[in-house]
């Protein structure tokens, strides 16, 4: 089992940025394909990034292709979603989570995740 705790969440103005960090408690962190979604008020859960076991192959939604980055630091057990050029759109609750699976670099589907965390909430101002 993994569990994970996402911070850096906040209050930012338009064209700002926010680093969200993901830590995970538990073994063998390297071998969790990790991912980050958002939801807003009476949405679903949308995939915003993936990363692979290695952080060499990554996945980014359309809508923050360009401004966010993920990356992983496996020796610290830490996942992370740099976000530039934050849109008031951007406002939403982030979460991370965790699946250990092989057979594909990422995965993009919230049903296929086991594991999340809290979410962290990201307001962008106008």
């Amino acid at each position: 089992q993994v569990q994970l705790v996402e911070s850096g969440g906040g209050l930012v103005q338009a064209g700002g940025s926010l680093r969200l960090s993901c830590a995970a408690s538990g073994r063998a962190f390297s071998l969790y394909a990790m991912g980050w979604f958002r939801q807003t008020p009476g949405k679903e859960r949308d995939v915003v990034a993936a990363i692979s076991l290695s952080g060499r192959s990554t996945f980014y939604a359309d809508s923050v292709k360009g401004r966010f980055t993920s990356s992983r630091d496996n020796a610290k057990n830490t996942v992370y979603l740099q976000m530039n050029s934050l849109k008031p759109e951007d406002t939403a609750i982030y979460y991370c989570a965790a699946v250990q699976r092989y057979g594909r670099s990422w995965y993009t589907k919230e049903e296929e995740y086991d594991y999340w965390g809290q979410g962290t909430q990201v307001t962008v101002s106008s």
